[in-house]
């Protein structure tokens, strides 16, 4: 039997879409955090989510995990792509369906 999955179009009740968005930059920022692995885009990103915590420090804009996990959804996927990152992924993907 299929389990039941709840439709985000219907209700966001049962999704955690804050705390998987929070998730998803912790598994980002073991990779984006390592000099390494890093670049000026990567950095960028990194003052964006310094901004996430500070709403007077974006403008009055509120800039949360979720919101910046949508807006660059595509950058992070590949980035967890190119490190292999199988975990990272699946979540991503989840959020993406559940929340995006």
């Amino acid at each position: 039997m299929k389990a039941k999955s709840t439709d985000r179009y219907v209700s966001f009740k049962g999704i955690d879409g804050d705390g998987n968005a929070k998730r998803v930059v912790a598994m980002l920022r073991r990779h984006i955090d390592d000099p390494e692995k890093t670049n000026l885009f990567w950095e960028r990103f990194k003052e964006k989510l310094a901004a996430a915590a500070d709403p007077e420090a974006a403008g009055g804009r509120h800039l949360d995990e979720l919101f910046l996990v949508h807006s660059y959804l595509n950058n992070i996927r590949e980035l967890f792509e190119e490190y292999e990152d199988r975990e990272a992924l699946e979540l991503l993907e989840q959020v993406e369906s559940e929340s995006c």
